[in-house]
């Protein structure tokens, strides 16, 4: 089955707070990580995504589209990258999801279902 693993943070925060050695080797993990689930043929996609910061959210409000500055949501950590995955077990979604997370604090996996929902 596919989920999504989001890897939540802020890498604005991270930069100030953690040494450069750390950064390189939380840098050194993530590619390690994404070579070993390529070559379990388990990684479907991946991606680190810029500071919240940079985002735009676009809202139809009373008949007009609307594009302003800034995230959705209003919080000081967002998602900072993801991967997608195909694992055969939520049992290995969790160990996946166990070596990202030592590295954000925070990671989210959700089912893909792969279609709508029946109605």
């Amino acid at each position: 089955m596919k989920y999504m693993i989001m890897m939540f943070g802020s890498a604005e925060s991270m930069m100030e707070t953690r040494t450069p050695e750390w950064v390189r080797e939380m840098i050194g993990a993530m590619i390690q990580l994404d070579k070993d689930l390529e070559n379990a043929g388990e990684l479907v996609y991946n991606e680190g995504l810029a500071d919240p910061g940079t985002a735009k959210t676009v809202r139809f409000v009373d008949g007009a589209v609307t594009a302003t500055d800034g995230p959705f949501a209003e919080a000081k950590e967002s998602v900072i990258g993801f991967w997608i995955v195909d694992v055969e077990s939520e049992a290995r979604l969790l160990e996946i999801a166990e070596g990202i997370v030592k590295w954000s604090d925070v990671v989210e996996v959700r089912p893909i279902p792969g279609g709508p929902p029946e109605v």
